[in-house]
């Protein structure tokens, strides 16, 4: 294996541990510095981690990570935007034909072989993407739940407040706060790109029409 056929994924990897990690030490200082300003005692690196605090910030942002890409892989199916490279063009909208989706009788001698299976094999991986993004989607919205019920129930205790269900947490002010506030920027940033890709460019991306591709044409267009 190559890494340069791989460098763009090992790339976001590298860069995503480095700022996990980025994360635990400075979310660790930062609870220190709330347990202390309360009179609680600290806890060190490995407690922190563990602990509800920190997974309720990470499972928070990555529900709202996968919710945006399990929507937009959704909306293409059936939406187009024209000009966008982020869309088919008009016209394309749908699941396509089996020729065009290379499956079944259509398949190739080189295509994964559930693209040349029937039934629910087919099925499963055709939909395989979103059904992968929408189960990661709904594991990480309930480790938020779960550890954010603990982190909201610890705070009720500091206040002499009396801790409240999973259910209860999940229909209060500070659960749908913390989430929505990660679903707009998400949804913001996606509409964002695929309107701004219809006039701006970035030379060599994949991302971007070719520079001098027209405003009104894809990318798939414009080959």
């Amino acid at each position: 294996m190559r890494l340069r056929d791989h460098a763009l994924s090992i790339a976001f990897a590298a860069a995503f541990v480095v700022t996990l990690a980025g994360q635990s030490v400075a979310g660790l200082l930062a609870y220190n510095e709330e347990q202390t300003a309360h009179g609680a005692p600290g806890t060190d690196w490995f407690g922190f981690v563990t602990s509800s605090d920190f997974v309720v910030d990470v499972a928070e942002n990555w529900q709202s990570e996968y919710l945006q890409f399990f929507l937009f892989i959704l909306a293409t199916v059936w939406l187009v935007q024209r000009g966008s490279p982020e869309s088919k063009k008009p016209g394309d909208e749908g699941l396509g034909s089996d020729e065009e989706q290379r499956v079944g009788a259509h398949a190739r001698a080189n295509s994964p072989a559930w693209a040349r299976a029937d039934g629910w094999r087919r099925w499963c991986y055709s939909n395989s993407l979103i059904l992968t993004m929408g189960a990661v989607f709904v594991a990480s919205w309930g480790i938020q739940a779960l550890a954010g019920t603990t982190v909201y129930n610890a705070d009720q205790a500091l206040h002499g407040q009396p801790p409240v269900s999973v259910g209860e947490y999940l229909v209060s002010a500070d659960f749908w706060n913390r989430t929505l506030q990660n679903w707009q920027s998400e949804l913001l940033a996606v509409g964002s790109m695929v309107a701004f890709s219809i006039f701006l460019r970035q030379r060599g991306s994949a991302e971007s029409k070719p520079v001098g591709a027209p405003h009104h044409v894809s990318a798939v267009e414009s080959e």
